[in-house]
This record gives C-alpha cells, structure tokens and sequence, in this order.
C-alpha cells in the first residue's frame, strides 16, 4: 500500500497487522516549540503495533514510562556531520521512547537519508534503512503532539503513510515550512541546523518532481548516540 499525501515527505509501507499492546501512564505535558500548549495532565497510551510479517527489525518496545520520561538529546553523526536534537520526551513520549529503542538498538548506523525536498516544503527524510522511502521496524505507532503543531526550521518530526502509521522514518525541517499539522514533532535541532542547510544546497536529482528527490549530498548515519540532559 502506497500513501503519498501531496504535501508529506514520501514513504511507502507495508500494511500494519491490527494487533496491539498498549500501555497506558499518566504523563505531565508541557509546552513546545512549535506546538500549543499541552493539558497540564494528560493519559498517554502507547501502543506499539507489530507488522505482520515483521520488516527489517526484530524487536517491539516495551513501553516504560520512567525511561520514557527523562530527557535526552540524540547526536546523529553523519557523514555531513553532527546534527543535536533535543527530544520532546513530555510531548511525544511514546515517538521519543521508539526513537531512543531504535537508536540504542544501532537500528539507524549505516543507513542513509532518502528524500530531500526544496520546492513548498523543505525537509530531509531519513530513518529507512533501506534507503528506498519503504522501510520500517516491524512496528508502527499512534500520532502525537499533533494539537497547534507547526513545523519551523530545526523541527525533528515522524513521517507517515497516513494517520497512525509512524514507525521509523522521520524528517528534519531545514527552513521554516508549512504543514498540516499531521506529523507528530518529537525534536527540535540544537546543534547542526547548518549541516542541514549545507545539504539542502546541494539540492537533489528531483526523482520524485523538481526540487523533490534523493539528496546529492548524501548524509549517511555513521552513529545515533543517545545523552541525558
């Protein structure tokens, strides 16, 4: 099943099986860049739904609400060079805690970002390690963090085939852009905002439509290191 909202970051993936585990924790949601303001309480329900047959990765995350809720910020070490992002952990708990699963597993090392986009939207997709924009976990995951979402530049946020179908694919915002607010923001960029912008000058071979394609300067993840902040 291919899913190419018009105005999304292309990803093309498998049908999700409609098998579920949730766990469901009350978490403290607090404001973000690029988002309105959360419930000061709010009940968080992740669920983690397994791909029937299971792609690319063996391993569903176990939800546990104490990891999920400290903070942290992920070094992404590319061949470009280092991007820092910090995680929206009380925003997005369950995208941050897959992420981190994912990272702390060496799922991103070695792999490539697809899809670069320089025309409407201006973003960096990366996360399949496929390199073919069709790639995920085995798993996918519900949106959220998605109520007043806005998607300046330094934005970390999910791609998707459609509502509730997150997995391990997501795109950087290099410069200020305009979205629907369907694309769950989980990072916001501290550090290499300018590798980003170093990249999107490059441009891309526009396979997809002009200003549309695989990035001419190839980041490549050499390591995904995880730190407490």
């Amino acid at each position: 099943m291919s899913i190419y909202p018009p105005e999304a970051p292309q990803v093309l993936r498998k049908h999700w099986a409609l098998l579920s585990a949730a766990t469901t924790v009350p978490l403290l949601l607090t404001t973000s860049v690029g988002v309105a303001d959360a419930a000061p309480v709010a009940t968080v329900t992740c669920a983690y739904t397994p791909a029937v047959p299971a792609d690319n990765f063996k391993g569903i995350p176990v939800f546990d609400a104490k990891k999920a809720a400290q903070p942290y910020s992920a070094t992404l070490k590319t061949t470009q060079g280092a991007i820092t992002f910090k995680a929206l952990t009380t925003q997005a708990p369950c995208t941050t805690f897959s992420f981190r699963f994912l990272a702390e597993h060496d799922y991103f090392d070695k792999s490539h970002c697809h899809r670069l986009t320089t025309e409407r939207i201006f973003v960096l997709q990366c996360g399949d390690p496929t390199g073919t924009g069709s790639g995920g976990p085995g798993y996918s995951f519900p949106d959220e963090n998605l109520t007043g979402a806005t998607y300046p530049a330094g934005t970390v946020a999910m791609a998707n085939a459609g509502p509730n179908t997150n997995g391990s694919q997501f795109f950087f915002v290099w410069k200020d852009t305009k979205l629907s607010p369907a694309y769950t923001p989980f990072g916001q960029v501290t550090a290499g905002l300018d590798v980003l912008q170093k990249i999107a000058a490059a441009g891309s071979d526009s396979q997809n439509n002009p200003g549309d394609g695989y990035p001419n300067l190839l980041p490549t993840f050499r390591d995904v290191k995880i730190s407490k902040r």
